[in-house]
């Protein structure tokens, strides 16, 4: 308890001392402190405290407050103030990056900035890399040069390293200059697991011929950021340098202050988020908000911070040019100032630009080229030229592919001319003729480069079958160097992107002379001439020159061609350079000749030479235009066993239709598909079936009638659907045709041969008529082949569709005819059953006629029967009472015969006494009933006829009448006779 008491008797008399001390300081005013924001809290704040200056000089600081969150930032342009915790615009001649930090001037490494050189090759005891730098620059290491820093250029690996901490997540961009493949320059970031980027992003590309920029995110957090450089530099090659500048981090903490204007830069309003470089010509001074220009009689580069005098010109200060041809066909030796012009024509000693010479006639084009309005244009595929006109290679022959410039009116578009020199680029090759040489720099240790790019290379038909040859192509070159120091004059060949390999080397004076270089790969598609007039920086040979005068290189893909060769016998096949013959043709062996082929035949693409090319198209197919193939129109007829003629149309099946097979598993439980994709029919236009392969990078498709993939579902991946392995089943149409209930169309693909599949794979797509069906895809694989085939080579495809059913006609339905009913009779059409057509013509509408109803003819046929049963009645009754009478008349003759036969009295009349026919018939009636008198009737109607006929000079002829004496003497003679 005494010492408890003791402590708090020390502490107080400590605070006693230092109120005493604190009152005796005086009190602070805002120069003497700063503020400062503490580490943020979990939460995400901070407090604004005051931080003097300098510790026990004043008294009073301001009481610590509430500062903003740590997620605050500024924008590009703005600071933060301290005093009212709010952005201010930055004042003109100042900049300011909001969130982030800049490195723009480079006369010694930025604080922050590790550079490090190390050994790569421990068996080169010679070289020492392993020394650690900070302030002190080392050969090994990367080393600022004001505006930028360099990178090593012996064989060393040289790390330049930042740390930077970010409170949000950023973005470094940077710029740099990489023109050298000797080095291999990589950028990377690790973070707080010393995780590093991916390796393929990681390698940085060459430069073209000026300064590149790069830009990558930033993570939130620690970030390490890494440039390395690694020289592999061959025994007297000279290895220019990478150059690094303008690296710019934003998401960094706040920043409280603006960045003043580098010389040669400036800023010309407020809130600028960089400083603009002051033009050529003009310069500026630090923290500059204008670009003052120079004096006359001195200049500037551009972004200088002061003026030099400007020299006396001399003869090294221009270069001399032939000018492109004039609509005239003439061009113009010229000289022109090096550009930018820093020289003056006025200072004493001082040359004059000499005159132009006269117009000349302009050389003819390089070989492959011809003159078109002026200019000198490439041939076409297929065509050859001297340098003037363009002539088709004969059939039969293939030109000779390359590129030859033994003229040179024009930079070719396929060159480019640049001159290296820390940052500066330009001109360094120029035109002249009959050559292009090296134009005076602003420096001797400058490299003079002259880059020639290709796309590739491709044998000729004739040498694809020599396995022997190791000649890809062949590169040459004509030059000559003169100098009068020691100058050096390389010759690089590129094999990838990566790299630009020295090949050849020359010192001093060369004479004019060939050189020759064997490509044997296809990535060597890169060629760089480079001269050095010294290495000497204090000494002037803007003399020496180098010139190139031809530059040939054969078996160049897109290349042109000076003459054509004779293609070796049987070599015409697909994709050779030979000149084929027109479509429909084929070639007579070793004529070179061409012969026409048989109409609908097509030509064999692997084999266009003799009369077994042409192959006659299969049944109800038809060659297309350029006779490479037979197509179908997705049309069918077929004659049927009873002669009628049924026509199909497939085009609703011609668009491309995908199916799959039922699921497989691996013997991992991996379950996958087999998919198809068929294209049936159609025309040229028409779209194939494809099966890609979306796994690997190549990304391969191919393209037929019929393919075929196999597919993952999309669990599986982040990919729709993941597909892979895809290959051809057939190519090329054989024919359609019908055969049993079904229409069958043959596919096949007899290139693509295997061990197991020697005639290559072939398909049978199988359509079958269905109505019912709908759908435009179902189509079912055997089910004793679960995959389409059973043995690898020929697949079977069943497809069911209302499509494959023939078009309807009048045979198709039958027509129904109703009963009359008031006088209407309809007439209806109805399909036949089953229904076996699709489309086609559509049924009759329902005809409605007039018609007579039975009724009527009834009516008709009673009142006709009774007419004519009245009728016929009528007439019996009149002719049985004339035979009556005529019985009558007749007995009474009998009678009055008196017994004798032939004999008859003569009559008086031949009327009948009035009242003798009522008599006698009255008697009759009185003496019999009615029906004992229709008995009778019948009876005596029967019997009356027979006295009546007689024959008269063998005639029969009947009497119904007689009615005067002359007819009864007449039948009395006759009855006689015939008695007689």
């Amino acid at each position: 308890m005494q010492r408890g008491l003791i402590t708090h008797l020390s502490h107080f008399v400590l605070g006693l001392v230092l109120a005493q001390a604190s009152a005796d300081l005086p009190m602070c005013k805002e120069s003497d402190y700063h503020f400062e924001y503490t580490e943020c809290d979990v939460l995400g704040s901070r407090w604004r405290v005051a931080v003097p200056n300098k510790a026990d000089t004043c008294t009073g600081l301001p009481d610590p407050v509430k500062g903003t969150q740590c997620t605050f930032s500024c924008s590009n342009g703005e600071f933060l103030d301290m005093q009212s915790q709010q952005c201010q615009k930055c004042a003109a001649g100042t900049y300011s990056l909001g969130t982030g930090v800049a490195f723009d001037e480079w006369d010694d490494l930025p604080a922050g900035f590790v550079t490090q050189g190390m050994t790569m090759n421990e068996g080169n005891a010679h070289t020492d890399c392993s020394k650690l730098v900070h302030t002190t620059p080392h050969l090994s290491t990367w080393t600022p040069k004001g505006d930028y820093v360099a990178s090593n250029t012996d064989e060393c690996t040289a790390m330049l390293s930042y740390a930077v901490s970010l409170k949000k997540p950023g973005v470094l961009a940077f710029e740099y200059f990489y023109p050298d493949n000797s080095i291999y320059f990589e950028f990377f970031i690790q973070n707080d697991q010393c995780q590093s980027t991916d390796s393929e992003s990681r390698w940085m590309k060459i430069s073209d011929n000026n300064w590149s920029q790069h830009r990558v995110e930033l993570n939130k957090g620690n970030n390490v950021l890494y440039w390395r450089t690694t020289t592999y530099a061959l025994q007297g090659s000279a290895v220019k340098p990478v150059l690094l500048r303008n690296i710019r981090i934003s998401g960094v903490a706040y920043t409280s202050e603006c960045f003043h204007c580098k010389p040669g830069t400036h800023s010309a309003e407020q809130g600028s988020a960089h400083c603009s470089p002051c033009p050529a010509d003009t310069f500026s001074n630090k923290g500059a908000t204008v670009c003052h220009e120079c004096e006359k009689d001195k200049y500037a580069e551009a972004g200088s911070g002061s003026c030099k005098p400007r020299p006396a010109c001399t003869n090294s200060d221009y270069f001399y040019t032939h000018t492109p041809c004039d609509s005239e066909g003439k061009t113009q030796l010229m000289y022109k100032w090096i550009e930018p012009k820093i020289c003056s024509e006025t200072v004493e000693g001082a040359v004059k630009l000499p005159a132009s010479g006269e117009k000349q006639t302009c050389p003819p084009c390089n070989p492959g080229f011809f003159v078109s309005n002026s200019t000198c244009e490439p041939c076409t595929n297929g065509s050859f030229s001297n340098g003037t006109v363009c002539t088709k290679c004969p059939v039969g022959t293939e030109p000779v592919v390359g590129f030859e410039y033994k003229w040179w009116n024009k930079m070719p578009t396929n060159m480019r001319s640049s001159v290296f020199h820390q940052d500066k680029v330009g001109q360094a090759w120029e035109v002249a003729g009959e050559y292009i040489y090296t134009t005076p720099g602003n420096q001797d240790t400058d490299f003079l480069m002259l880059t020639l790019s290709v796309p590739g290379y491709r044998l000729p038909q004739s040498a694809v079958k020599d396995s022997e040859r190791s000649e890809l192509s062949r590169i040459t070159f004509v030059f000559e160097t003169k100098c009068t120091a020691d100058c050096r004059f390389y010759f690089l060949a590129g094999y990838n992107q990566w790299n630009n390999e020295v090949v050849e080397h020359w010192t001093g004076s060369n004479r004019k002379q060939s050189y020759s270089y064997v490509i044997q790969s296809n990535s060597t598609v890169g060629f760089t001439w480079t001269f050095q007039r010294t290495q000497e920086l204090k000494v002037k040979f803007s003399a020496d020159v180098a010139k190139i005068y031809s530059i040939s290189i054969t078996n160049v893909i897109g290349g042109v061609a000076s003459q054509c060769r004779r293609c070796p016998l049987m070599s015409v096949k697909a994709g050779s350079a030979c000149v084929p013959c027109p479509p429909g043709h084929y070639m007579v062996n070793g004529s070179g000749a061409c012969q026409s082929c048989l109409p609908n035949t097509f030509i064999r693409a692997d084999q266009p030479v003799g009369e077994a090319a042409c192959i006659q198209c299969g049944p109800n197919t038809k060659t297309n235009k350029a006779h490479t193939a037979c197509l179908s129109d997705c049309t069918l007829a077929v004659q049927t066993r009873g002669g009628s003629l049924q026509r199909y149309n497939f085009s609703p099946l011609a668009n491309v239709t995908g199916f799959h097979s039922s699921p497989r598993f691996t013997i991992k439980g991996l379950r996958y598909f087999q998919r198809f994709s068929v294209g049936l029919c159609g025309t040229e236009s028409r779209i194939p079936a494809s099966c890609v392969d979306n796994v690997t990078q190549s990304g391969r498709e191919v393209r037929g009638y019929v393919c075929q993939s196999t597919v993952v579902p999309s669990d599986i991946r982040s990919q729709s659907v993941v597909s892979s392995q895809p290959f051809l089943v057939g190519d090329s149409l054989i024919g359609t045709d019908r055969r049993m209930y079904f229409c069958v169309f043959d596919v096949s693909r007899s290139s693509d041969t295997t061990q197991a599949c020697k005639k290559g794979r072939s398909a049978a797509i199988r359509l079958r008529c269905n109505p019912s069906v709908t759908a435009k895809d179902h189509i079912t694989l055997p089910s004793n082949c679960s995959e389409g085939t059973c043995d690898g080579c020929t697949f079977h495809f069943l497809w069911q569709s209302q499509h494959a059913c023939p078009l309807c006609t009048k045979n198709h339905y039958r027509e129904i005819v109703s009963a009359c009913i008031q006088g209407i009779q309809r007439t209806t059409y109805v399909w036949q059953h089953p229904l076996q057509c699709y489309g086609g013509e559509s049924l009759p509408a329902q005809k409605v006629s007039a018609c007579v109803t039975l009724d009527f003819w009834l009516k008709f046929g009673v009142s006709t029967g009774t007419i004519a049963a009245v009728l016929l009645i009528s007439i019996s009754c009149y002719f049985w009472k004339k035979t009556r009478k005529l019985q009558y008349k007749y007995s009474k003759l009998m009678m009055s015969s008196g017994g004798k036969e032939c004999e008859l009295p003569a009559v008086d009349s031949c009327a009948i006494m009035e009242g003798e026919d009522a008599e006698d018939d009255l008697m009759d009636l009185t003496k019999k009933s009615f029906f004992t008198k229709i008995k009778s009737f019948s009876r005596e109607v029967s019997n009356s006829f027979i006295p009546l006929f007689f024959s008269s000079g063998g005639n029969d002829i009947m009497w119904s009448r007689s009615c005067d004496l002359e007819l009864t003497h007449f039948l009395k003679r006759c009855f006689c006779n015939k008695k007689k």
